[in-house]
């Protein structure tokens, strides 16, 4: 089955860090607002939990998510949840979209996942826990993201970003090995792999995933990468294409960021200073990857 990517998501630990989060992403990398999800006293009353930004950095939806009205409560789950997973190099994982929900079920269900479902939201999604995906949650979901513009096939994004971004290119994960992140998306969840090959953090062996690229990394013992696959795990960093890398750096450099990798090939804000996120720009193409950008309007219409 086809599973295109909806969203990437993560954790803070308080609600009070949300704007600025919010603001560095619609700042620096363009980001625009499809939606919020705030706590009114309607909202509370009907017990929500959250609150959160649809933001889309080119056509990729981010959604960074703190705990807000009852998930501010200790013992609320999805607080708890929300604090437990909030900190630096951790996300919560990827929402996948599915027409068909009994049959994505049925799809994962045969490959030996075991699924979760949240009271009441039966027909809307259904979760992967993290421990069975390396550390990624797949959120795999029927409903449209609401205000989603993606779902009109001849929307696009406004090219007039700061950076240049022409789609997501790729999602990277660590890996305790090649081979263990081999059997989970090549043999279980048959994603084609597309080649191995060495970045400077590891060795990185790619699976095509509906629309975009899981990127599984390896890294040398003692090293961060290594480290992030024993004590973090799931996501390690996204990767943006952009038109023209020279031009990305020179803008995020007059901006005072601090850069870590090589702008002739790939290059990042340091994390410590991108509310801990390892967000990768490019201007290359990795030989057998599809053209960077969301696909989700084609395969998937609208929700039923």
């Amino acid at each position: 089955m086809q599973f295109p990517l909806v969203h990437v998501s993560w954790a803070l630990a308080d609600n009070a860090g949300r704007p600025a989060c919010d603001a560095f992403f619609r700042d620096v990398f363009g980001a625009q607002t499809a939606y919020e999800i705030l706590v009114t006293p309607e909202t509370e009353r009907l017990g929500l939990d959250r609150e959160e930004s649809l933001l889309l950095i080119g056509d990729t939806m981010v959604i960074p998510i703190a705990p807000a009205g009852r998930g501010a409560q200790a013992g609320n789950p999805l607080g708890d949840m929300l604090r437990r997973s909030a900190a630096p190099m951790r996300w919560i994982g990827l929402a996948l979209k599915a027409n068909d929900l009994g049959a994505a079920d049925a799809w994962f269900a045969g490959r030996g996942f075991k699924r979760h479902y949240d009271p009441g939201m039966e027909a809307h999604y259904f979760l992967v826990p993290r421990g069975q995906v390396l550390g990624m949650r797949l959120e795999i979901v029927r409903q449209d993201m609401p205000n989603d513009p993606r779902r009109d096939a001849a929307w696009r994004p406004s090219g007039t970003d700061p950076l240049g971004i022409e789609g997501l290119q790729a999602v990277g994960v660590s890996a305790p090995s090649l081979a263990e992140a081999r059997a989970l998306f090549a043999d279980t969840l048959e994603w084609p792999e597309l080649g191995v090959r060495d970045l400077a953090e590891g060795r990185c062996a790619a699976f095509a995933m509906g629309d975009t690229v899981i990127e599984a990394l390896e890294g040398t013992e003692d090293s961060a990468l290594a480290h992030h696959a024993q004590a973090v795990k799931g996501i390690y960093h996204l990767v943006f294409k952009v038109r023209d890398a020279a031009a990305a750096a020179s803008y995020l450099q007059g901006r005072g960021l601090p850069l870590v990798g090589d702008v002739a090939g790939r290059f990042a804000i340091a994390p410590e200073a991108a509310h801990g996120r390892l967000i990768w720009l490019t201007q290359h193409q990795p030989a057998g990857y599809p053209q960077a950008g969301s696909k989700l309007a084609e395969f998937a219409g609208p929700a039923r």
